[in-house]
């Protein structure tokens, strides 16, 4: 299995040690990553033509385009094809791989193997399950330890859902936390978390970098990255502003109205195949 440390560059099939350059990105102190969630090759091309040095995939938008469910498990062949279309690219790649599609970890260790032989340079895994319950916590750390073990390369991003599927004080999200940091982690990921004590509370506590999911009606960036975050991640958000902005454009042209907003031009969007 590849390590997913060199990837070929923008220019002149250059190398560039990818792994070493996403993890970099998280020690910026108050300045996190801010990582957008592209589905296709087209978004992924788009965001890196903004200036986004790394993109990652958003697993609802990779499920949703196929007419799979997210999280449930079903999407493992649509992830690791759009992770082949993306890898490699002018962009560093981080794949959402739900719970890595198997309660196995050398099989989750195996899948994230062809992860990184795609390109790939992070990974999320995730604890939450389909039916509304967590995996255990020996589990998903068994999980995380078996990929580090496999391609220590890989910035393994180790996801729990506590404040998405159950309320849940900060002892059960500190003791999977604790659990999947000793197991190898090299971030952890708690989306729903947003009130700023209990953030930067969790941050004083952690040992690696803390990833947030934004929400528009929580902290900015920049507050965010002051209380010590060190990645936010957009999620499913772009996907969904998008597939909202496509239907809201088909509503106003049926009832007479020009679509607001900003429209690519075709030639712009032509070229982002050469990207």
């Amino acid at each position: 299995m590849t390590g997913g440390g060199a990837t070929a560059g923008a220019h002149g099939g250059e190398t560039r040690d990818g792994a070493r350059e996403f993890a970099a990105l998280h020690h910026r102190a108050g300045a996190p990553l801010l990582l957008p969630n592209a589905w296709d090759h087209a978004s992924a091309a788009a965001l890196a033509a903004e200036g986004f040095a790394a993109v990652g995939t958003t697993s609802l938008g990779v499920a949703a385009a196929a007419g799979l469910p997210d999280g449930a498990g079903a999407a493992r062949e649509e992830t690791l094809a759009v992770a082949r279309r993306l890898g490699g690219g002018a962009w560093l790649l981080s794949v959402d791989a739900e719970g890595g599609f198997s309660d196995d970890p050398d099989e989750v260790a195996s899948f994230v193997g062809e992860l990184a032989g795609a390109g790939a340079v992070g990974v999320n895994l995730e604890d939450g399950r389909a039916d509304g319950t967590l995996t255990p916590a020996d589990v998903h750390a068994a999980k995380v330890a078996a990929v580090k073990a496999a391609v220590p390369g890989v910035f393994v991003n180790a996801r729990t859902d506590t404040h998405w599927l159950r309320p849940a004080g900060p002892d059960e999200t500190g003791r999977r936390l604790t659990a999947y940091q000793q197991a190898g982690a090299d971030g952890v990921f708690v989306p729903g978390l947003s009130d700023p004590e209990r953030i930067a509370a969790l941050v004083r506590t952690l040992g690696v970098p803390l990833n947030v999911l934004y929400a528009p009606d929580g902290p900015t960036v920049a507050e965010l990255g002051a209380l010590g975050v060190a990645r936010v991640s957009l999620g499913s958000l772009l996907f969904r502003r998008a597939l909202g902005a496509a239907v809201a454009a088909a509503a106003d042209v049926r009832a007479g109205r020009r679509p607001a907003g900003p429209v690519p031009g075709y030639d712009a969007v032509q070229a982002l195949s050469d990207v």
